[in-house]
């Protein structure tokens, strides 16, 4: 567009009153051009934003009213060739947030990233810097409850999570959810083989061969496996969906024994329907589990570079993590912000 008006004949301007035609290189043919590319500045960078995508939505200030959007108008914002990368975030894990956001920007999967706010602080920041990424499904939490570990907070935030990601499946969406406390060092996608509906990471930090099996682990003593609820793809298959509503009854049947951690009601679920839906455990070098990445320096050293996403479990306590991912080098928001698409956080 801009070629053409720079370089072809005089621009045409008509007035049926008075006949009269503008040269591009008059005064007047000079402010029409810049009037033309200040509404084109202004309006183009908006087309992709939801004030464009939902227009009957209420605004303010020319800002959407967040409270109103939903998990189905976010998820078609975000999604790519049918998938959406899910996770859920309190206002104090914001720095994590930010951490992981740049990892994942680093293997070009972050336009596909839906941050489930569970306060309206967080739902706000976000947008803000990053409009159209966020969604809070009410009712909102406690932000300053929610990020530790064992609280009954903690377990509000958690044992919400099935009912995001089936509600994510039921719209027909493919679903990798992860938690904030993890950094991808490689594009996770590429280890995602076959169309088997739930794929999943072993929790243990037992070292298993290269070649391990990627069936479900055999239960323990206790009669319960050990998988990780923290790094989860789903397919939009009926074995997925009847995983997540088994995750949930088993959530509400027992809250009161996993008040605090929603991963043994989800270890239940997944034994309780392995025989009804196609599982695939992901290969232990490419996703390890903190308590071996993080504690076996001879094990990280002979399976370098395999490792595809690092969890920051096995350790409790916000500044504990943060301080150990500083010492392993992979707290990238000190010196990489600007690798993330909500920049430098105040």
């Amino acid at each position: 567009m801009a070629h053409q008006l720079f370089y072809s004949s005089p621009l045409s301007y008509s007035s049926t009153s008075k006949g009269r035609h503008i040269s591009l290189m008059s005064r007047n043919g000079l402010l029409l051009l810049v009037a033309l590319l200040v509404i084109l500045g202004v309006f183009l960078p908006w087309v992709r934003s939801p004030l464009f995508l939902f227009p009957n939505r209420t605004f303010s200030s020319f800002s959407p009213n967040w409270r109103n959007y939903s998990l189905a108008q976010a998820a078609k914002f975000v999604a790519k060739d049918g998938t959406v990368i899910v996770c859920t975030v309190s206002y104090p894990f914001l720095p994590f947030l930010n951490n992981w956001l740049i990892s994942v920007s680093r293997q070009k999967h972050q336009d596909k990233v839906l941050v489930i706010a569970e306060d309206y602080a967080t739902l706000y920041k976000i947008n803000k810097k990053w409009p159209g990424h966020a969604v809070l499904v009410p009712p909102a939490l406690n932000s300053q409850t929610a990020h530790k570990f064992g609280s009954k907070g903690f377990f509000n935030f958690t044992s919400r999570r099935p009912q995001h990601l089936l509600r994510l499946l039921e719209l027909g969406y493919n679903v990798m959810y992860n938690d904030v406390d993890m950094v991808w060092l490689q594009d996770p996608f590429q280890y995602l083989q076959g169309s088997h509906e739930a794929y999943f990471t072993d929790d243990r930090t037992r070292i298993k061969p290269l070649n391990h099996s990627h069936c479900l682990p055999p239960p323990d003593r206790n009669g319960v496996t050990y998988i990780c609820s923290c790094m989860i793809f789903l397919r939009p298959k009926t074995g997925a969906k009847l995983l997540m509503k088994k995750w949930i009854d088993e959530l509400h049947a027992g809250s009161k024994v996993y008040e605090g951690n929603d991963q043994p009601a989800f270890n239940w679920a997944l034994n309780k329907t392995a025989h009804q839906l196609d599982l695939y455990l992901l290969p232990q070098a490419a996703f390890p589990t903190g308590g071996l990445y993080f504690k076996n320096k001879t094990w990280v050293e002979e399976t370098k570079g395999k490792h595809v996403i690092v969890h920051n479990n096995y350790i409790i306590g916000y500044n504990n993590k943060m301080k150990r991912f500083r010492d392993f080098g992979l707290w990238l928001i000190d010196d990489h912000s600007l690798e993330s698409p909500l920049g430098k956080l105040e």
